[in-house]
C-alpha cells in the first residue's frame, strides 16, 4: 500500500516537474523554433550557453534572419541560412523579423500573384525587413518599396505562418 502511495504521489505531481523544467529549457516561453533577426553589425557566435564559452564565429550583417532552435537562460540557441549553429546572447536578437532572398535573383510583385504587376528584381543575400505573410507569400520593404516575394524563395519565416502586422 504504501509503495501505491508514492507512486501515485509522483504520478500527480510529474505534471508540475515538467512545467517547472520547460521554464528551465524555455524561458522566454516563447514557441520554439522561432525566427528572429540579429540586432547589429556585430555579434559574437558561441560554442555553449556563456561568456565563459569560446567565440565560434562573428556575424558582421545586421538584421541578418537566423533561428532560434533552444533557449539556456539568457541564451540563445540559433542556426542560420547555411545551417550553421551556435549560441548567442539574448540582447543581441531582435523581435523585429526579416527574411533574405536565396540562391538567385527573384522577381518581387506589387500583389501576392505572379499574375500581378513585377516591381522590382532582387539580388540574393538581400534581406528586408518581413511585413505579413499570406500562405504562400510575403510582404517586404525594399529600399522604402512594399512588395510581395513568393516565401518558397526566401529564408527567415516558415511555410506555416500567415500574419499580418
Amino acid at each position: 500500500m504504501r509503495y501505491a502511495l508514492c507512486f501515485l504521489l509522483l504520478f500527480l505531481t510529474a505534471p508540475v516537474w515538467a512545467a517547472q523544467d520547460m521554464s528551465i529549457l524555455n524561458p522566454s516561453g516563447l514557441p520554439i523554433p522561432r525566427y528572429v533577426s540579429l540586432k547589429s553589425n556585430d555579434v559574437n557566435v558561441r560554442v555553449g550557453p556563456g561568456r565563459r564559452y569560446p567565440i565560434r564565429w562573428s556575424y558582421h550583417r545586421a538584421h541578418l534572419p537566423v533561428e532560434i532552435i533552444e533557449e539556456f537562460a539568457h541564451w540563445r540557441r540559433i542556426r542560420d541560412y547555411e545551417g550553421a549553429i551556435g549560441w548567442v546572447h539574448k540582447s543581441v536578437l531582435d523581435g523585429k523579423r526579416s527574411i533574405m532572398i536565396l540562391d538567385k535573383p527573384q522577381t518581387l510583385y506589387a500583389a501576392p500573384s505572379s499574375d500581378a504587376q513585377a516591381i522590382m528584381r532582387a539580388e540574393p543575400m538581400v534581406i528586408a525587413p518581413l511585413k505579413e505573410c499570406t500562405p504562400d507569400w510575403c510582404r517586404v520593404e525594399i529600399q522604402n518599396v512594399a512588395a510581395w516575394i513568393r516565401k518558397a524563395d526566401v529564408w527567415g519565416v516558415t511555410r506555416e505562418e500567415v500574419f499580418d502586422k
